[in-house]
């Protein structure tokens, strides 16, 4: 793939004595030896600093080559990873981090490759809030380039969030999970995450049991560890609560609060919820009790007693529709 003058060296042609243009070098713009038809008293200079030059084309493209140089790049030219590893970015800590660069510059570049499939284009290994604070201030960003494959690409993600310590419990499980949906070893991911086997699989593990719809909802939780992300999967568990944390999410006092404070909010309902389920009383017509009702704020549970109606719960659910037509015929639903 093209790169032309990422570096900045100026492209200088040096015609052959015939008047031919020399081939250009592909960064420098130059071909060593080829001598300048200039005045004689300045031949010695010109022959000095092309072969400078030269020297320090070859020794760019050799870093280049191996991902040591860095370069300028427009960020309109640069797609993210195809694996995602946040769960958004503060607002206040992006605008803080793009003033900051546009006071000081940018002092750690990112790590890109070129893009697989486009021509022309970049993927961003690591460096997501970076190359969305050069955006925002409207400036270049500092690059290296590296040729990666998929697997390089990962590893370097998540070795360089490791590095930072910068993402959550839920984040590094999220991005370990989405990982292995996209048939890349455990192998693999524990490099990535700079876990052992047995971390990994707990990592995922509580993944498994959490909608990941609720998850979003909640956030990064920077302060949430393992043990309570496990007890928040415990309480999801019970009947009817994946419904009712689905509804607390959308309440004002969710939304309003920060992700730790949701993660807690939404631990402090579900849990309340259940220790607020009241019986309700019911007896049959021949003074037994074939049905237990429980109910919640957000619930009414039924558990049907086999011995002492047997078939009574199967003879309800098959009028259940029945039921709800009749339910909604008079409440006008």
């Amino acid at each position: 793939m093209a790169r032309k003058n990422l570096i900045g060296i100026s492209e200088e042609r040096v015609d052959d004595a015939n008047g031919a243009p020399g081939n250009d070098r592909p960064i420098a713009g130059l071909m060593a030896g080829a001598r300048p038809p200039t005045a004689v008293g300045g031949i010695t200079r010109s022959l000095s600093n092309i072969t400078q030059k030269v020297e320090r084309a070859q020794e760019l493209e050799r870093q280049l080559a191996e991902g040591q140089a860095v370069v300028e790049l427009d960020p309109a030219l640069i797609d993210a990873s195809f694996i995602v590893d946040r769960l958004g970015i503060a607002a206040d800590a992006q605008l803080s981090l793009a003033e900051q660069m546009r006071e000081h510059g940018q002092q750690v570049p990112i790590l890109v490759r070129p893009h697989p499939t486009i021509e022309g284009r970049y993927q961003v290994a690591y460096g997501h809030r970076r190359l969305a604070a050069a955006r925002d201030i409207g400036s270049s960003v500092r690059a290296v380039v590296r040729n990666l494959n998929d697997e390089q690409l990962v590893v370097s993600q998540g070795q360089e969030n490791n590095t930072r310590s910068d993402l959550s419990f839920i984040e590094r499980s999220l991005f370990g999970s989405r990982l292995e949906d996209r048939g890349f070893s455990r192998e693999i991911i524990m490099s990535a995450l700079g876990v052992d086997k047995a971390a990994l699989s707990k990592m995922i593990s509580v993944v498994r049991r959490l909608p990941i719809a609720l998850v979003e909802a909640i956030g990064p939780a920077p302060s949430i560890g393992r043990r309570r992300w496990f007890e928040l999967a415990e309480l999801l568990a019970q009947d009817g609560k994946p419904e009712a944390a689905a509804a607390f999410t959308q309440s004002r006092e969710f939304q309003k609060a920060g992700s730790d404070q949701r993660f807690d909010a939404l631990c402090t309902f579900l849990s309340a919820s259940r220790a607020r389920a009241r019986p309700i009383p019911w007896l049959a017509p021949d003074n037994t009790t074939p049905v237990r009702i429980r109910e919640t704020d957000v619930e009414t549970t039924l558990a049907f007693n086999s011995k002492t109606a047997p078939g009574f719960a199967d003879f309800v659910r098959q009028r259940l529709k029945s039921l709800y037509l009749e339910y909604q015929e008079e409440t006008g639903d």
